[in-house]
């Protein structure tokens, strides 16, 4: 994000959520802004923070997991807001289940994938 917006990862920090909002009014797009409590922003300026702040989805292919998470529930019909905010908490979810099984550290990409259903059955349930 601090590269797209050009300046400092620190100002990105600094104001997560007024900065994911001002950048999905401004690109017209809505906007995922990962991390703890991750940021999901419309640019009508309907906004959503995440409940999940895991560190072992700060590894390297978990972005790539969130993203197609979310390009399946847009090929499923959702809008891009909902997609976004569901594949968002989805992601989240198997993050803490995987958290659940294997503890805080070593959690690669892979292990999210098979925790995605069993984070649909959970909200299902």
């Amino acid at each position: 994000m601090a590269r797209l917006c050009r300046c400092k990862t620190s100002e990105v920090s600094a104001d997560r959520w007024g900065l994911t909002q001002a950048k999905a009014a401004e690109w017209d797009q809505v906007v995922l802004l990962k991390g703890a409590y991750t940021v999901v922003a419309a640019p009508d300026g309907r906004t959503v923070v995440l409940p999940f702040a895991n560190p072992g989805l700060a590894s390297g292919g978990t972005g790539d997991v969130l993203a197609g998470t979310i390009v399946g529930l847009l090929a499923q019909g959702l809008a891009p807001f909902d997609a976004a905010v569901v594949g968002g908490y989805l992601h989240g979810l198997a993050g803490e289940i995987v958290r659940k099984e294997l503890g805080d550290a070593g959690m690669v990409a892979g292990d999210l994938l098979p925790r995605l259903p069993m984070a649909i059955q959970a909200i299902a349930n």
